[in-house]
């Protein structure tokens, strides 16, 4: 048996695999739990008593010696105390965005959607971002033969403006963190509504009391905001998610040019599918292509939207089916 996971700061997905089977499957709140072995000792509960063999859990959070320190979490998650937990012979702990550019590898056509048509996959590495609760980033190496997962924390690098407008976004954002203002707080969720509280109180959009209102009691700010700005029912919902999409472009823009992706770039998370219309209308193609010189480099990379919700708990499972273990060891482990 193998127990696949994704872990996020919002939500964690557990699953149960018997081969391609899955026995059980549970999303638990991550918020809701001071440990993950709280959480697992619940999961425990709610399936079978049968023997896991192996364990491969992607995790929001940097793999070092093989162990995390989750990073929007108070959890430390070990190899050790979960083998312990578990008595399972293998357990392997992925970056989250490591275990979904390996579901990325193994996902059939029908999960994507272009945003560039017209541009051509080849063969050769590829780019991987997710908008969530965070940003994650990964980059898949291609050497000819076979594919690597290299994990990093570029969702973390310093925003860059690139217009006027932007710079002004800088500045708003650089008052409430003075210390650092990073993509991550700006291509999220919690990036959406810093976005909209910008743009609102430049005092250039109509303001809706309902909406206002709604967005007072929600628990999801940024999806009352994208979806209104989806149904265009709010012109400062549509500003926002224009913004975003242009910034999160650049962003993406930004992560091809250190790796050429020639065999694509990939946009997983909650927000790319669920906003896709958005990055269909042109501002985050706008973002991504704007390079200077190398416009024309960036024009032939295809970008696409991963569709699959559950792309990171389906790659936990790849890379345990398939034994990458000495991928993890070559790649995520420092030296």
């Amino acid at each position: 048996m193998i127990l696949a996971g994704d872990i996020g700061g919002t939500k964690t997905l557990l699953a149960l695999f018997d081969g391609e089977i899955c026995v059980a499957k549970h999303r638990f709140e991550s918020a809701n739990y001071a440990t993950f072995h709280e959480l697992l000792a619940d999961f425990l509960a709610l399936i079978p008593a049968v023997k896991i063999d192996t364990v491969c859990l992607g995790v929001a959070g940097a793999i070092v010696n093989g162990d995390c320190e989750t990073t929007n979490l108070p959890w430390r998650l070990t190899c050790h105390e979960i083998a312990e937990q578990l008595n399972a012979q293998k357990v392997s702990l992925l970056n989250d965005l490591e275990a979904a550019a390996w579901g990325i590898l193994s996902l059939p056509e029908s999960d994507f959607v272009a945003l560039n048509p017209n541009a051509k996959t080849q063969p050769g590495n590829c780019a991987v971002l997710a908008a969530g609760t965070g940003l994650g980033e990964a980059i898949i190496f291609h050497d000819g033969k076979q594919h690597f997962v290299i994990a990093n924390e570029g969702g973390h690098c310093d925003f860059a403006p690139t217009d006027a407008q932007q710079i002004e976004l800088l500045s708003f954002m650089h008052a409430r963190y003075p210390d650092h203002v990073s993509y991550e707080r700006l291509v999220s969720g919690v990036g959406i509504v810093a976005i909209y509280d910008f743009l609102k109180q430049s005092g250039d959009y109509a303001l809706s009391t309902e909406l206002e209102v709604q967005l007072q009691m929600a628990d999801d700010s940024a999806a009352i905001i994208s979806a209104a700005a989806i149904a265009k029912s709010d012109e400062l919902c549509v500003a926002t998610l224009q913004l975003f999409a242009k910034i999160y472009g650049a962003e993406a823009g930004n992560l091809a040019l250190k790796c050429l992706p020639y065999g694509g770039v990939y946009l997983a998370g909650g927000i790319a599918a669920k906003c896709l219309p958005a990055l269909q209308e042109g501002a985050f193609l706008e973002g991504f292509l704007a390079k200077g010189r190398f416009q024309n480099t960036l024009e032939k990379i295809a970008v696409n939207v991963c569709t699959q919700p559950e792309v990171g708990l389906l790659g936990a499972l790849y890379f345990a089916q398939n034994d990458k273990s000495t991928l993890l060891m070559l790649t995520s482990s420092p030296p």
